[in-house]
Parts: C-alpha cells; structure tokens; sequence
C-alpha cells in the first residue's frame, strides 16, 4: 500500500512538472512569436516610409497625387528585385528552415527566425502604400482577437487535429498555386475566393498548430533534451507567426480600406 502510493505521489509530481514545463513552453512560443511579429511591424512599416515621398524631384513613377516612390521604393516595387522580394520568405520556409532546425544550435535558430521576421517585413511594407493606416490597424486587432480565440480553443479542445492539420496543409499547397497563377491572370473574382479560402485555412492551422506544439512538448519533455526543446519553442512560434501573418492578409482584402 505504501508503495502504491509512492508511486501515486511521484507521479503526480510528475505531471505537475511536466504542466509547469508545458506552460512555460507555451509562453517561450508566444513570446518568440510577438517578438517576431514587432519586428515585421517595424520592418514594413520604415520601408514602405522609405519607399514613399511627398518631394517630386528626380522621381519617376507617381504612387498617387502628392506621393512618388523614391529610389528604393522603385527597386523593391518597380523593378524584378520585387519577386525576389516576394518569394524570399516562401523559399526560406521550403529550403533553409528544415536544415537550420537540424544542424542549428538554438541560438541560431532564433536568429534565423528573427532575420526571416525582418526579410518578411520587407516583403509586406507594400500594404502601407496600399491601404490606409486605420483599416492595418483594425483589421490586426480583429486578427488577434480571432487568433487568440482559436489558438485557446487548439490549447484546450481534447479533439484530435491531426487528421484536419494534414487536410489543411495540402490545401495550403493549392492556395498557393492558385495565387501564383492569379499574379498572372489578376482577377478579381479569384482574389475573393483565394482569401475567403485563405482565412478558413489558416484559421484551422491556428488551432491544429497549437495542439502540436502542445502534443511535442508533453511527448518530449520526459527526454530532458533542453536544447531541442528551445528549439521546438522557435519552430513552434513559427508556425503560429505564419497561421497570423496569412490570417491577417487574407482578412486585410476583406477589411482593409485602399488609400
């Protein structure tokens, strides 16, 4: 009898460990991910005052009356380096990030992450030029008041997501094929629906990605492997730094009002 509860309270302890590790876990991911998010902000938000100017002299191309792109705004909107610009995030995440999380120290793949915060800045300041500040503004808060709710309910729910997360990342796939195709065709009606798709998907993944990181943690935290768990936490900051950024766009062509 005695044994048995020996072993009831040492269990016990240990999964009270283990919640305590969970939910500092969760807190590294949270706080890595809104560092990361300050730093697109803050990113986008100097280029695209860069870009910009009120002075017509020596500027070329005419953003609307009273504004023209500067040198740097012709380069990064005007020229072929905007592809590089646009598809420099996508072909990190597809061919650089796997092999970081692999042979990286943790150290160096909080910088990546963090450098890769800074490059995707760069790539969305564009929506400063086309949308007004207060709609940027509103449509973030709707986004984190929706991400937060649905990543709560990822946290919280005891449904298995696993089956709805594959489904969702192969319809990631198609979206973006879709929105390749449609930079040609720019069409309207297409737009609509790759976002209306597009906020479904990414909703989803909010909550499939959160009960990952979840489900990694508990799975992993008996191993004592800090090293791999700091990176998890960066891996998993993430994967919810991209569900918001794509949850945000797709919203912002709905909310968002063009200057």
């Amino acid at each position: 009898m005695a044994d048995y509860q020996t072993m009831q309270a040492r269990a016990g302890a240990v999964t009270a460990q283990i919640d305590e590790g969970l939910r500092a876990h969760m807190n590294k991911v949270y706080a890595t991910m809104s560092g990361g998010m300050l730093i697109t902000a803050a990113a986008a938000w100097a280029i695209a005052n860069l870009a910009v100017t009120s002075d017509p002299t020596g500027a070329t191309i005419a953003l609307r009356e009273g504004q023209y792109l500067t040198g740097l705004g012709e380069a990064l909107y005007a020229t072929p380096l905007r592809w590089v610009v646009m598809f420099a995030p996508l072909a990190f995440i597809l061919f650089g990030w796997g092999a970081l999380m692999r042979r990286g120290s943790a150290a160096a793949v909080s910088f990546g992450f963090f450098a890769f915060a800074a490059v995707m800045g760069v790539s969305m300041s564009s929506i400063f030029l086309v949308f007004t500040s207060y709609s940027i503004v509103q449509t973030f808060l709707v986004t984190a008041i929706a991400f937060a709710a649905l990543s709560l309910w990822g946290y919280t729910t005891k449904r298995n997501l696993s089956g709805m997360g594959t489904f969702l990342i192969m319809g990631v796939i198609g979206l973006l094929v879709a929105m390749v195709i449609n930079i040609f065709l720019q069409s309207p009606a297409m737009m609509f629906a790759i976002s209306a798709i597009g906020i479904l998907i990414f909703a989803g993944l909010t909550a499939f990605y959160t009960q990952e990181i979840k489900s990694t943690y508990v799975a992993h935290a008996a191993h004592g492997d800090q090293e791999w768990l700091e990176k998890a936490a960066i891996d998993g900051a993430l994967s919810l730094y991209i569900s918001f950024l794509n949850l945000f766009q797709f919203l912002l062509m709905f909310m968002g009002q063009q200057e």
